[in-house]
């Protein structure tokens, strides 16, 4: 045994197989499988944007994914530097079709062969109209609510009144509301101007994808206290003076605005004016005070005008004195004392002539 051992041959061949066994050894080691299970990797890059290509200045497009995940697979290298340059692009090319629905697959580009894609979504379903723009008329809107007790919403203006809306023509034929909102505070009593966003509403009140210009309008919103006109009614109180007769009283004005809650406001039916006669002495116009009802918080005239036409008592038995010493005074007494007188004389001489003749 020590002798082969010692033979050269030997040891060669011992050699040699040590060498076979390693080789392949080393050989399964890197093995295309082992190679494939330690290198390969898988990556999703989301949210990449979508290039789309289509005649968009007569052309609206709906239906179109503003982005897509991406998902690559193959060797690591490659994965990390396709992840960290995101040098490709994901594209839908609708240039050549017509208005209408149709289901079109999305593309990529500037993507490493080494790698396999998988687009998610990779097929939409678009849909192709005619563009149209229309002009239209904003109507500010605003809570009620904010708005303080006793106050009301007088007016809300929009400038510029009216916006341009392009979209599709399905689209603008559904537009039924085109509103501006305004916010603000609890407890709104005074006018105010704020700037407010557009939206373009259908008859459900769903918000409709369209281009707006401007997308934004001013609008003023006038507040004011809550007002009604009420018809004023006179109170005669007092006595005229035992020598003046009030013929006719007429006032100005005829209706007074009164401001306050809206609740008080719309219970009153009159405003009562006390006009006092005791302090009407001639024909002329007077002032009387206006008293405010309960819970009124001002009114437009604190006064009212009245207009007294009176006739004094002494004037008219002046007029008449004057008057009565033209006319022939009545008979006195003195004539009927005569006329008796004579009709006695007559009778004595009736007697006289009586006595004579017997």
């Amino acid at each position: 045994m020590d002798k082969m051992m010692d033979s050269p041959w030997v040891l060669r061949i011992i050699a040699l197989f040590l060498a076979f066994l390693l080789f392949f050894s080393v050989r399964t080691e890197l093995s295309p499988i082992n190679t494939t299970t330690t290198t390969e990797q898988t990556d999703i890059i989301r949210d990449v944007p979508v290039d789309v290509y289509y005649d968009n200045e007569n052309l609206i497009v709906t239906g179109l994914p503003e982005t897509v995940d991406v998902k690559i697979k193959g060797p690591m290298p490659v994965v990390i530097k396709t992840r960290a340059t995101k040098d490709f692009s994901v594209f839908v090319d609708l240039s050549n079709l017509l208005i209408g629905e149709h289901d079109v697959k999305l593309q990529y580009e500037n993507i490493s062969d080494k790698l396999k894609v998988t687009l998610d979504p990779a097929t939409i379903h678009v849909n192709i109209e005619e563009k149209v723009t229309k002009e239209f008329r904003v109507d500010p809107e605003m809570n009620n609510r904010l708005i303080e007790e006793g106050y009301i919403l007088k007016d809300m203006t929009a400038d510029p009144p009216t916006v341009y809306v392009t979209g599709a023509k399905s689209a603008i034929e559904s537009i039924s509301y085109v509103k501006a909102t305004v916010a603000g505070e609890q407890g709104l009593k005074q006018s105010f101007s704020q700037d407010a966003a557009v939206k373009v509403l259908d008859r459900d009140l769903n918000k409709l994808d369209v281009t707006i210009e401007p997308e934004t309008v001013k609008v003023q919103v006038d507040i004011a206290e809550y007002s009604r006109e009420i018809p004023v009614v006179l109170k005669e109180a007092g006595q005229a003076a035992q020598d003046i007769t009030i013929n006719s009283l007429t006032f100005a004005p005829r209706m007074i605005k009164v401001y306050g809650r809206k609740s008080i406001i719309d219970g009153l039916t009159e405003i009562p004016v006390i006009v006092d006669l005791s302090k009407i002495t001639e024909s002329q116009t007077y002032e009387f005070d206006v008293k405010l009802p309960d819970g009124v918080t001002k009114i437009s005239d604190k006064k009212i005008k009245v207009k007294a036409d009176i006739t004094k008592v002494e004037q008219e038995e002046q007029q008449k004195t004057p008057a009565s010493t033209e006319e022939t005074p009545p008979p006195t007494e003195e004539p009927d004392v005569t006329d008796d007188s004579t009709t006695t004389d007559k009778n004595t001489s009736s007697e006289e002539t009586e006595d004579i003749d017997s």
